[in-house]
């Protein structure tokens, strides 16, 4: 990252942190409780500007996710990277906050997955899962590309158990993470991992915002497989395009509903990216704090 970059998230993080402190009085942020019992909200970071050779900028982000009231976040591995070779300094800065860090995400282009196993290659994961660990993170989240046959489907099954297995030995649980692609898969991929991983190593992150695009029933999907989740992320659609959470066609009430229903304890994490991978912040941040709130507390 330039320095005019540096500069650009260091000015949209201050003119953030400015206008939370009105945005605090809202009695939207008066209450920070969540509405169903063992609920958690959380929120992926990647809406925000962070310079991961700049470790104040993470720490102004996860100081004003805390005033609006999410509980924990995830990041990317890519954020903390730099952290990893003396995590201890970083991680008491992490810890001061009061915030759970629920998990470190291995998302890569496709072309760098591993093109054999579909996931992150060992090499690349197992660093992220040290250091995560060692800045405190609870989870090992690792998106993945879409097998493109049986033989893929399989291989992929197994490297996500031994990456669980890995993830295990640290003190962590890894979880896998999907896009739209694995549900709307020829091969029934999205229904074999869930039904084929081993359930004591591989857990699941249900995107129910890609889950959506790809076709699926989220409520229903929910009710079958929450054994298997240990969290929710969420993120909204109009005309094909993302947009704020609560403001598009994904069924945040019915998803709340079916939650409340079944009675899954897990983190529900809103994930509020844009396609021209602009970093808004707060701007887009807030209100989807606001929807989750409404939509979890009827």
């Amino acid at each position: 990252m330039n320095e005019i970059t540096r500069r650009q998230a260091l000015r949209t993080l201050a003119a953030g942190a400015a206008s939370l402190s009105a945005l605090s009085r809202s009695s939207l942020y008066a209450q920070n409780r969540t509405p169903f019992p063992g609920l958690h909200f959380g929120l992926q970071l990647n809406a925000f500007p962070i310079d991961p050779k700049n470790f104040d900028t993470f720490m102004a982000t996860l100081h004003t996710i805390q005033t609006i009231g999410y509980q924990g976040f995830e990041s990317s591995f890519r954020n903390l990277s730099q952290q990893f070779a003396a995590p201890q300094a970083a991680r008491r800065q992490i810890e001061s906050t009061g915030l759970t860090f629920f998990g470190i995400h291995v998302f890569l282009d496709t072309p760098s997955y591993d093109p054999v196993t579909r996931i992150a290659p060992a090499a690349v994961y197992e660093p992220v899962a040290r250091g995560g660990a060692a800045l405190g993170a609870k989870h090992l989240v690792l998106s993945g590309a879409p097998a493109d046959n049986h033989e893929q489907l399989q291989r992929k099954i197994e490297a996500l158990n031994a990456a669980g297995a890995y993830a295990k030995s640290l003190g962590i649980t890894a979880a896998y993470h999907n896009h739209w692609p694995e549900f709307e898969s020829k091969i029934g991929e999205i229904d074999a991992l869930y039904s084929q991983t081993d359930p004591a190593l591989v857990s699941f992150v249900l995107d129910a915002g890609h889950a959506y695009r790809g076709g699926a029933d989220v409520p229903a999907f929910l009710r079958a497989h929450s054994q298997r989740l240990i969290g929710l992320h969420l993120r909204d659609y109009k005309n094909g395009r993302l947009i704020s959470l609560g403001q598009g066609t994904f069924p945040l009430a019915q998803v709340a509903a079916a939650v409340k229903q079944i009675g899954w304890h897990g983190w529900v994490e809103n994930e509020e990216e844009r396609e021209n991978l602009s970093k808004t912040g707060l701007e887009v941040i807030a209100p989807a704090y606001k929807a989750m709130k409404e939509a979890f507390s009827a």
